[in-house]
């Protein structure tokens, strides 16, 4: 995660640029262009093609050490990371995004080190190839660079910079084996700076509300949780459309109260969602809050499976109610343990015309003993 906007940024270059030969000045002119125009259009293949090439013509046009080169390995680095496959499943994606990383990875290098003989070694420019490095590293190997971009920042004396440098530092570990509640806690000092320095209208500030409602949650500090949360909807209740992150945090607080056993509360918010979904006759409903059926005792101990199909009716509030058992095998305890967890279940209702209607939906939980 970069310490400024994630986008492609197009960084300008130097008066240097006036001072090559007439040929290679058009042959890089021309990739350059193309490399601006791909980011307009936000075509990442074009993007990662004429970063790339830029940055090969640059070298030849610049000197290899000069701030020139720094700004193209910037850019044609961050090409590379932005055109990785969106996952990594396959060997043919895995052998991909293995590629890119170790290009950015080399790309980032050259721009530190162009940075470092340029403004030395203890600069805030620094802090953007540094992020690079970490992002195009193991998660072991990043540490080192994220904890080398903190210091700077911490020397800044700019709170805005230093806060930005906690949410990235948080979020390229936090699902990462080296989540401490070091790294916790500077997602939460990140929050308390935005709360501070931003508006409340800010979007930095209202998704990093989000993200501290999410760990307050996980840590079963629901208050603190349930705080963050709906600040994150009445955010974004004044925009004329539905964020994502409105949806999100819906969800959040619909688990929250039933965890709590407050389902008055959470009810509208499963309304909430239901509103904002686009849902169809032929969609299946997505519930909200699930509890797991409990496996029986003596079926375990027989190592005994099976199956239970249930149709039922999801009220105007996301209620489950008349809950059916239409097909089951294995025996009647899987119906009875499987009907007394699905009353527990909170969906977002089907709308019609603006209004939340009952409606029917079926569901079968399977038992399998691994």
């Amino acid at each position: 995660m970069k310490l400024f906007p994630k986008a492609i940024l197009v960084v300008a270059l130097s008066i240097s640029m006036l001072m090559a030969s007439p040929l290679s000045a058009s042959e890089f002119s021309d990739a350059y262009k193309a490399y601006k125009a791909a980011v307009v259009a936000k075509n990442n293949a074009d993007i990662e093609q004429y970063a790339l090439q830029a940055y090969q013509l640059g070298k030849q046009k610049f000197a290899a050490d000069s701030l020139d080169v720094a700004m193209l390995a910037l850019n044609a680095g961050d090409a590379s990371i932005q055109n990785m496959p969106a996952n990594t499943y396959t060997e043919e994606n895995k052998a991909k995004a293995d590629a890119l990383k170790e290009q950015a990875f080399a790309l980032y290098k050259v721009a530190l080190d162009n940075y470092k003989k340029e403004y030395g070694d203890d600069a805030v420019e620094l802090i953007d190839p540094l992020m690079g490095l970490a992002d195009s590293s193991s998660k072991k190997d990043a540490r080192e660079y994220l904890s080398d971009a903190l210091d700077i920042a911490e020397d800044s004396e700019n709170p805005m910079l230093l806060a930005d440098t906690q949410k990235a530092y948080f979020e390229m570990l936090s699902n990462s084996q080296y989540y401490t509640r070091k790294v916790r806690d500077y997602m939460l000092d990140a929050y308390q700076t935005y709360q501070q320095l931003l508006p409340e209208n800010s979007m930095k500030r209202v998704l990093a509300a989000y993200t501290v409602g999410s760990i307050e949650y996980a840590e079963k500090h629901y208050d603190k949780a349930e705080t963050a949360l709906l600040y994150v909807i009445e955010q974004f209740e004044a925009l004329d459309f539905d964020h994502p992150y409105e949806l999100a945090a819906h969800a959040k607080l619909v688990e929250l109260y039933e965890l709590q056993g407050e389902s008055d509360k959470s009810t509208q918010h499963c309304i909430a969602i239901g509103s904002m979904q686009p849902w169809s006759p032929e969609q299946e409903q997505t519930p909200l809050y699930r509890v797991a059926p409990d496996y029986p005792i003596s079926y375990v101990k027989r190592r005994k499976e099976g199956s239970t199909q249930i149709s039922f009716t999801v009220d105007e509030m996301g209620f489950v109610v008349d809950p059916v058992i239409i097909d089951s095998k294995g025996g009647s305890a899987f119906n009875k343990t499987s009907l007394e967890a699905l009353k527990k279940w909170r969906y977002a209702p089907k709308f019609v015309d603006g209004k939340a209607v009952a409606a029917k939906s079926r569901v079968q939980l399977d038992y399998t003993i691994q």
